[in-house]
């Protein structure tokens, strides 16, 4: 009998020996330092993003957060760098919604669905259809007739080929039945810099981004992405006013490397959800121009396999190649 005793608290003590280690884990955590990686140069909007919920998710985590910015290849290359680190939850990724599109584009991007598991769609904002001044047409039907008078003559400024100003307007010209001419510039200041310097006539651009320069004037909006309109931009009609089922929406989210442990994981999305849903981070956001999610896991994971499709789809029907 007491070697039947002696064994079994042998195989309790192997189990325990191998589950400490987790549950140490999971109550350790976290004990350090978190870096975000925010994939792009600061002033961006994700940039914005990560220091709006800062101070309050440096609160619910109880360890100071550092926002490591590494910008380049559309975001590619921060995500790859948090890719590779350690799946132990001290580096974690917010990115756009060039996540779901920069594999079919990228040779450096990570491959999203096997290196790096997905937390939480934090928030959306809709693409805002953007006009200078001086470009006479003022809402989109006249955007049209004067495309279709002048074939690629109407000219739009982008990010870069494959970036999510690119497919809005490749969304755009299949729509309306127009042909556009795409300028491409390295990254967003150069874009909107074009923009507001009148080097083209319109431009697609996160809400957020563009709504102080549409405040003071130096632009005009003609449209908005989303399913309603802004309460910012009460006049301003949305795409599909004009055309029934053309939405353009940014989202954001935050990932870690593929691997976290469940404790982990589940730590860091209940901290990212109660951070957003703080009266005071949760106005901040609205007033800039965005709607909280703040999305399960499994949510965020179904989201972004759905526009990888989608947008994949229209990236090889159009040949985008990066440049």
């Amino acid at each position: 009998m007491r070697c039947v005793f002696e064994a079994r608290r042998g195989v309790m003590l192997a189990i325990a020996l191998l589950v400490s280690p987790c549950l140490a884990l999971a109550q350790a955590y976290p004990a350090k330092t978190i870096r975000i990686i925010v994939p792009f140069p600061p002033g961006g909007t994700t940039d914005l993003i990560a220091r709006i919920i800062q101070p309050k998710l440096t609160e619910q985590l109880g360890q100071q957060l550092l926002i490591d910015n590494r910008s380049g290849a559309g975001g590619s290359i921060g995500a790859a760098e948090a890719a590779r680190a350690a799946p132990d939850g001290y580096t974690l990724l917010m990115v756009f919604d060039t996540h779901a599109v920069n594999h079919h584009l990228y040779k450096s991007a990570p491959d999203p669905f096997k290196t790096l598991d997905h937390v939480s769609l934090m928030v959306t904002s809709p693409s805002a259809l953007v006009a200078v001044t001086s470009y006479p047409p003022n809402n989109m039907p006249e955007i049209v007739a004067h495309a279709r008078a002048n074939p690629e003559k109407v000219t739009y400024s982008t990010s870069g080929s494959g970036s999510s100003n690119h497919l809005a307007a490749l969304l755009f010209e299949r729509y309306a039945g127009i042909r556009l001419t795409h300028i491409a510039y390295k990254g967003g200041g150069p874009m909107i810099q074009a923009l507001l310097s009148q080097e083209v006539n319109i431009t697609f651009l996160s809400a957020p981004l563009i709504m102080p320069h549409i405040k003071s004037g130096k632009v005009k909006a003609i449209a908005v992405g989303g399913k309603k309109r802004m309460a910012q931009l009460p006049d301003i009609p949305t795409f599909g006013e004009t055309y029934p089922g053309f939405e353009q929406i940014s989202w954001f989210g935050i990932l870690g490397p593929a691997g976290l442990p469940r404790e982990v994981l589940a730590r860091v999305h209940s901290s990212m959800v109660r951070t957003l849903q703080t009266p005071d981070v949760s106005a901040k956001l609205v007033e800039q121009g965005f709607e909280v999610v703040a999305g399960t896991p499994e949510e965020f994971l179904r989201h972004v396999r759905g526009e990888s499709d989608k947008l994949g789809k229209l990236i090889r029907d159009n040949n985008i190649k990066v440049e």
